[in-house]
């Protein structure tokens, strides 16, 4: 999906784009062959762009995006895991805290608004870090998905906390525990997103409303963000904390193995509730 023009680019990454117009700054998750599925790469720098964007006065406003057909796919379950626990298990926890974690509590903490543009699949980590932005601006081709307990796990990165948040605990339990995608004009229905356009007008669209917002009251959006999370995520840090430790649990379970064995020779899950 290209961009439009006057955006220029900034820094050296290799995973990511980050670009410039004016105030406003464009994080492009750039791992198209992988639909941009994070992996540590992926990770290490979006941490520094969050870091980057979020202590430049000069930027007003922050939209993330993806390159290619998706925003992201989600963890990049192909890459294997960076870190395993002395009984030989991944250690899902302490990737949690290391690579995601400081993404999406640099998003939420980031004195300015942070809009997620979102065309095609946002799943599993990913959907998380789109709700954890301020506004969502959909494309009428993008969907939702929390596919945690087709492998065996639950929703993390600040999933279950987001997700209730907008939409209440109902349709939070039927996308944790049924694993459906949300296409985009129910995600808008439920509260998911704030706009839905069509595939064609989208890239002017986001070009339209993060501008917008790179030129208005930037410290009174700081301070609406501030009210905002003290109202809805004043507990996130801990919230974070717990998604881990029972992401951990999951992890030294039969159909954790089970799950993601399915899942890489593409098959259908046998689980046993072990």
């Amino acid at each position: 999906m290209p961009l439009v023009s006057d955006w220029t680019p900034q820094g050296d990454y290799s995973n990511l784009q980050l670009l410039r117009n004016g105030g406003a700054a464009r994080i492009v998750l750039d791992r198209p062959e992988a639909l941009n599925a994070w992996d540590k790469g992926l990770g290490d720098d979006l941490i520094d762009a969050i870091d980057q964007v979020g202590n430049d006065s000069s930027v007003r406003a922050v939209e993330l995006r993806g390159a290619g057909k998706a925003f992201s796919s989600g963890a990049d379950l192909k890459a294997g895991f960076d870190h395993s626990t002395p009984e030989g298990r991944p250690d899902l926890e302490r990737s949690l805290h290391e690579r995601y974690h400081p993404v999406i509590m640099g998003v939420r903490h980031m004195p300015k608004p942070v809009v997620a543009a979102v065309h095609g699949p946002a799943v599993g980590v990913s959907c998380a870090l789109a709700l954890a932005c301020d506004l969502v601006l959909a494309s009428d081709d993008a969907y939702f998905l929390l596919a945690f307990a087709n492998i065996g796990l639950v929703p993390d990165g600040g999933a279950s906390i987001f997700i209730p948040n907008r939409t209440g605990f109902s349709r939070a339990a039927e996308m944790a525990m049924l694993a459906e995608k949300i296409h985009a004009d129910r995600a808008l229905e439920w509260g998911l997103v704030n706009k839905v356009v069509a595939q064609s007008e989208f890239d002017s669209a986001a070009d339209e409303l993060i501008l917008r917002l790179a030129n208005g009251p930037t410290k009174s959006y700081a301070g609406i963000k501030a009210q905002l999370n003290a109202q809805c995520f004043s507990g996130l840090e801990e919230h974070l904390a717990l998604e881990a430790k029972i992401q951990q649990e999951q992890a030294n379970s039969s159909d954790f193995i089970e799950g993601v064995t399915a899942f890489l020779e593409r098959r259908e899950a046998k689980f046993t509730g072990e």
